[in-house]
C-alpha cells in the first residue's frame, strides 16, 4: 500500500516501528521470526479494535525487503514508561491506569478469532524447540485443564511500554499475545512481567515492582475484594506464565529460574 519508510519512532523485541504515512506507522517484523508470529497479530489488533479495544486501527500489509509489516494509525504520545521514567507520571498513578485497563479489557467482548488460554499453550509447544522440559508441558497442559479457563479478553502483556498516552486516553499496541482467559492470568501476566521479568532489565529495577504493586492493590479495589483474595486467586495461574515465559524467551538469562519455579510450584499441586 502506499507510503515510503520514514523514520524510526520505536522498537520492540520483535518489530520496529517507522512514520510511512500521514497520520500512520508501520510495524515492521524483525528477520527470522516465524510468520505466523505477525499473521496472527494483525489478526488480533482488527479483531479487538472491531469489539472497541482501544488500540489502533489496521490500514493493510506490506512487505520491505522480505519483513512483513502492519499500517497502523499512528498513536500521538509518550509511553506511560517514558512518563515514569521522567516522574511525570508516579507509579502508583502507572498501576492505577495499568488496573483500569486490564479491567476495561477483560470487558470488551470476546472476538471469536481469539484463541484459549489452552490452545495459546499448545500452539506455543507445538513450536517449542527444547527450551522447556518435557514433563513440565505434560503437566502444564493438565494444570491448565484443572482451572477455571475464563471467558474474558487477555492481552498479557500491560507492561508500562506497550501503554501510549494519547489525547483520547491510554492506548494498547503490541497483541501478539491476546488470549481467552479469566482475569487473574492478565494479573498473573503482569506480576511475572513486571516483578520478575523486568527488574532483570530495567534501569531502575524498583520501578516495574511498585508499578506492579500498584496496579494490583488497585485492580483489588475496582474488584472489590482484597488484596490477599486477588493474589490467592492468581497463584495457580502463575505457572502457566511462567511457561509462556520461557517459551517465549522473554528473558533468555531467566530460563532456568523460572523453570525451577515452575517446578516447584507443579510439586505443591500434588
Amino acid at each position: 500500500m502506499q507510503g515510503s519508510l520514514g523514520e524510526k519512532i520505536g522498537e520492540g523485541a520483535y518489530s520496529e516501528a517507522y512514520a510511512w504515512a500521514p497520520g500512520q506507522v508501520v510495524k515492521l517484523f524483525k528477520p527470522g521470526l516465524p510468520r505466523r508470529m505477525p499473521w496472527f497479530e494483525v489478526r488480533m489488533i482488527r479483531a479487538v479494535h472491531a469489539v472497541g479495544a482501544p488500540v489502533p486501527e489496521v490500514f493493510g500489509e506490506v512487505t520491505l525487503d522480505g519483513r512483513f509489516g502492519i499500517v497502523l494509525r499512528r498513536l500521538d504520545g509518550p509511553t506511560l514508561l517514558q512518563l515514569t521514567r521522567t516522574g511525570v507520571v508516579t507509579f502508583e498513578q502507572a498501576g492505577a491506569i495499568i488496573a483500569a485497563l486490564a479491567m476495561s479489557i477483560h470487558k470488551t467482548p470476546l472476538p471469536p478469532e481469539v484463541l484459549s488460554m489452552r490452545e495459546y499453550m499448545e500452539a506455543q509447544l507445538g513450536h517449542d524447540d527444547g527450551k522447556l522440559p518435557k514433563h513440565i508441558a505434560t503437566e502444564i497442559l493438565a494444570l491448565i485443564d484443572r482451572l477455571p479457563p475464563g471467558d474474558g479478553l487477555c492481552h498479557t502483556d500491560l507492561s508500562p511500554g506497550n501503554v501510549i498516552m494519547t489525547a483520547e486516553g491510554p492506548k494498547l499496541v503490541d497483541w501478539v499475545s491476546a488470549m481467552c482467559g479469566p482475569a487473574v492470568l492478565e494479573l498473573g501476566f503482569l506480576r511475572v512481567i513486571l516483578s520478575e521479568l523486568g527488574p532483570e532489565v530495567a534501569d531502575n529495577p524498583e520501578r516495574p515492582r511498585a508499578t506492579n504493586a500498584a496496579a494490583q492493590s488497585e485492580y483489588a479495589r475496582l474488584a472489590g475484594m482484597s488484596l490477599a483474595e486477588l493474589t490467592a486467586a492468581m497463584e495457580p495461574y502463575l505457572p502457566i506464565v511462567r511457561t509462556f515465559a520461557v517459551l517465549g524467551n522473554a528473558v533468555p538469562s531467566l530460563r532456568e529460574r523460572l523453570i525451577q519455579r515452575i517446578e516447584a510450584a507443579l510439586r505443591s499441586e500434588d
